[in-house]
């Protein structure tokens, strides 16, 4: 994902737009939710020549796949991803400016992959879901919720079960005694 800028020739206020598509790279995205790798993105890049480098602005439009966190249905949708950075001619400038990552012209390319991902990776929802009002899933069987409302199940403390087979209303001893009533009916 390298792009030259050579024909910038370090002229401050020289541009360029470009508009390409390219392959997705390995891994962009998150455990549930991400861009299959291969996959087209579609780039919209300016690049603009500066004192201090080169100032690439752009969108990606990546199709996203993954699963819902809540009840794992698929998900898929076309996200829009904005990014501006600056690419600076000299390592020496670059440090001096900021503490954080910086992004370097090298041999009159700039390589967008890192760009890319940051943009992309941090526009992902942290926990992806299939609409904001899913259920998810019953955690006792599995089941989807939003196909049953009114699934539940009863569950009974096991710290209090031993008391409920005192009082007699475990399953068993309430089994046990209709059992025993419908033998005295006979």
């Amino acid at each position: 994902m390298t792009f030259s800028v050579k024909d910038l020739g370090r002229s401050p206020g020289s541009m360029r737009t470009v508009e390409d598509t390219i392959a997705a790279p390995a891994e962009l995205g998150v455990a549930l939710i991400g861009a299959a790798e291969g996959s087209e993105v579609d780039l919209e890049l300016r690049f603009e020549a500066v004192h201090e480098g080169v100032l690439v602005t752009g969108e990606a439009f990546v199709e996203i796949n993954g699963e819902c966190g809540r009840c794992l249905e698929p998900i898929e949708y076309e996200l829009t991803a904005d990014f501006q950075e600056l690419f600076y001619y000299d390592a020496a400038k670059a440090s001096e400016d900021e503490e954080a990552e910086q992004y370097m012209v090298q041999d009159d390319f700039v390589d967008l992959e890192p760009l890319l991902r940051n943009a992309v990776v941090t526009a992902l929802p942290f926990q992806p879901v299939c609409r904001e009002d899913c259920e998810g899933l019953c955690p006792e069987c599995g089941i989807r919720l939003d196909e049953d409302p009114d699934h539940q199940h009863e569950v009974l403390d096991p710290r209090w079960a031993a008391l409920g087979g005192l009082l007699g209303t475990t399953a068993d001893t309430a089994d046990q005694s209709k059992n025993s009533v419908e033998r005295e009916e006979s």
